[in-house]
């Protein structure tokens, strides 16, 4: 049984420990809260960024469950700690299934558990495809802003992949106050790549999207290039493809080969979470045996440490910090708390008796 409760009681470090209730937050609520508010999800992204970058935070990294019935398949630990105004630990769990697409439902589905910093029980379970789908979006959002600073304004945008991240990037670009010219769409998948034309021509974002007919054709006619792709390996490697100086966001990390990287300016979310798991800079990487390519992080040129040149193209690299979905899932819960329309589940912590 469900309950809906008001916000409950903060605790404070000086108060004796209680127990707090357990809620879970479904997928309606989330949208509710995220929905048309993505200029402040940004805000709350660099946020954990500035924090994770002062050492505010603990994020070991992501643990990977591999099926070998399933070779294509895989779930997904990240353990995140995240303090400043967030002061909130938890996990979130996410499972990344190819052929559920054939099935026509999400590749991914995803739960995010929060727990309270000062007793460490579970405080909340909340639905997180959304969750993490609006961090992914707001980060890109974020460096789509900041490496284009000192260079021309992109007005071509083209996505490489056009599933359900493209579509949550696209929203929070426009969010955020991007306005473009055109827009390209490339995808092996040609019925996606027709899905998501018509998507963007029934937003009315833009007067001309065009279907591209290789990655080459859109990357070279495009000042700001979203690959969002389930590529497991590079299939993109000629660095002549970026001679025009595009703004990169490689999100979905294992499109380019290492030597468009060592032809561009290279910023990550985090340098150790980054390089591993066969991911492009890793690649490139184990390729030139340095860690020289890689010119800083978001959160470097967020705080002024780093500043990207305009004269080559920029590749924004993110792996995905447990330490934003916290961020994302705390504003979630927090608003939902605020509202009093928190869905608490009566007696889900019951042994709290040490002796009966």
């Amino acid at each position: 049984m469900t309950t809906t409760h008001p916000v409950p009681d903060v605790i404070t470090h000086e108060e004796t420990p209680t127990v707090p209730p357990f809620a879970v937050v479904p997928g309606a609520q989330v949208k509710r809260v995220l929905q048309g508010r993505e200029k402040a999800v940004v805000d709350v992204v660099e946020a954990a960024y500035r924090l994770h970058g002062a050492g505010h935070s603990v994020n070991p990294p992501s643990s990977f469950l591999r099926l070998p019935d399933r070779p294509t398949a895989r779930i997904i630990a990240l353990p995140a700690s995240l303090g400043g105004e967030y002061d909130v630990d938890g996990l979130k769990w996410i499972s990344s299934f190819p052929t559920n697409v054939a099935a026509g439902i999400p590749r991914a589905s995803a739960v995010l558990i929060l727990n309270d910093h000062t007793t460490g029980y579970p405080l909340a379970c909340l639905e997180s495809s959304i969750i993490s789908a609006a961090r992914t979006a707001a980060s890109a959002a974020s460096a789509a802003d900041r490496l284009s600073r000192g260079r021309p304004r992109p007005t071509r945008l083209g996505f490489v992949g056009a599933g359900l991240i493209a579509r949550y990037i696209h929203t929070y670009l426009e969010g955020t106050g991007w306005f473009f010219d055109a827009i390209g769409v490339h995808d092996v998948d040609t019925g996606s790549a027709a899905g998501f034309r018509m998507y963007l021509e029934q937003s009315g974002a833009v007067d001309r999207v065009t279907v591209h007919r290789s990655a080459e054709e859109l990357v070279r006619n495009s000042d700001l290039i979203v690959f969002a792709t389930v590529a497991d390996r590079p299939h993109v490697g000629d660095p002549s493809w970026f001679r025009h100086n595009p703004v990169v966001l490689h999100v979905s990390l294992r499109d380019l080969d290492p030597q468009v990287l060592l032809s561009a300016t290279n910023i990550v979310d985090d340098v150790d979470h980054c390089l591993r798991a066969a991911t492009s800079p890793h690649l490139t990487e184990q390729l030139t045996g340095s860690r020289n390519f890689v010119h800083g992080t978001l959160d470097d040129v967020l705080t002024d440490r780093v500043t990207v040149p305009a004269d080559r193209p920029v590749v924004f690299s993110p792996f995905g910090l447990g330490v934003l979905d916290l961020a994302v899932g705390k504003y979630v819960y927090d608003e939902v708390a605020r509202a009093g329309e928190l869905h608490v589940v009566d007696d889900f912590f019951h042994e709290l008796r040490r002796h009966g």
